[in-house]
């Protein structure tokens, strides 16, 4: 347990370091902290708070600089967010078309962070339309199935015995006629419970089917924008790491982990701080990320964030990510 002594050095420290980039010293410490303390009881500060792990000492200066667990402690116990973020409450999202509102407002988060800015689009109901099945051949089956927007998606998926034309008719309009209109997970529910009243392979068709759907829903969600990846070549913490740059952009290109990511952000209510090297979720110790879920209508259905080096001025970051959140959800109500 840190005394008040120590709180407001680590304080000053991680303050000093976001603003200037540059490890500090205890001469710098003395001055900024306004405490009436001497450089030994300072120096012997540090020295504490570093063998708790809440700072470092490069090799190459003698000064200090925060740690992840620093950050982490600072963030969670220190930060005060400044009222009046200039730029972002007259900023405006335009009622669009979703991807349209989605892209705008990565951009947007890039262009005030100048950072990172990621947005994934909103989550589309899994609602069952309307479904065909047709024979290919033996055992095998496209499944053609169609939301309520007009989306289409054809699958083919192998029957565990040869059906005919008539019975994938059945099955197409027993589903079309007992279940359009349920989500697919209901439908699946549903199914669970009914299975006794359907012939064996028309349950199994049908459980295929949903199946189906469900993953194709998933595939479609897996949609995050990305913009100001390019904003991170000018970064000093990354500009002299090339190694460190390419595990960045690798990231942003896969988007599998980014996606996870942002998937545990949007179970969380109002803005997260996620800072790199402290967990599995984000694997980069010098990377952080500054996430808030946005809902429309009342429902969470996407994430957006921020993403640049762990030295960020947090208490902007958090009103940049808490006010585009509340934008996007207005943005896309309005439609």
């Amino acid at each position: 347990m840190l005394d008040e002594r120590s709180k407001s050095l680590l304080k000053t420290l991680v303050e000093r370091y976001i603003a200037d980039g540059q490890p500090v010293g205890s001469r710098t410490l003395s001055k900024a902290s306004g405490l009436e303390l001497s450089p030994a009881t300072i120096r012997n500060v540090m020295a504490d708070l570093e063998d708790l792990g809440l700072i470092a000492s490069p090799h190459t200066s003698a000064g200090r600089v925060p740690t992840a667990r620093g950050y982490r402690l600072f963030v969670d116990t220190m930060l005060t967010a400044q009222p009046g973020l200039i730029g972002v409450e007259t900023a405006q999202l335009q009622p669009d078309q979703p991807q349209r509102v989605i892209a705008s407002a990565a951009q947007m988060l890039s262009n005030l962070s100048s950072f990172v800015g990621v947005v994934t689009a909103p989550k589309k109901p899994s609602v069952f339309h309307h479904i065909e099945f047709l024979r290919l051949g033996e055992r095998r089956v496209l499944v053609i199935l169609v939301s309520p927007d007009g989306d289409v998606q054809n699958r083919v998926i192998f029957t565990a015995q040869d059906l005919s034309q008539g019975e994938l008719a059945e099955a197409s309009n027993r589903l079309n006629a007992g279940y359009a209109g349920l989500t697919l997970e209901a439908v699946r529910e549903r199914l669970r419970h009914e299975v006794d009243e359907l012939r064996g392979e028309i349950a199994g068709l049908m459980s295929a089917a949903v199946q189906v759907g469900s993953e194709a829903m998933a595939q479609q969600e897996e949609r995050v924008v990305v913009s100001g990846e390019r904003n991170l070549l000018t970064v000093q913490d990354f500009s002299h790491d090339m190694g460190s740059l390419r595990r960045l952009f690798d990231l942003f290109e896969q988007k599998t982990q980014l996606m996870r990511l942002l998937d545990t952000s949007s179970r969380a209510e109002g803005v997260r701080i996620y800072i790199g090297g402290e967990s599995q979720v984000v694997p980069y110790e010098e990377l952080s990320i500054v996430s808030a879920p946005y809902e429309v209508d009342g429902q969470v259905v996407g994430t957006l964030g921020v993403i640049g080096p762990t030295r960020m001025a947090y208490d902007r970051m958090i009103q940049i990510v808490d006010i585009t959140s509340r934008m996007v959800g207005q943005a896309l109500s309005q439609r």
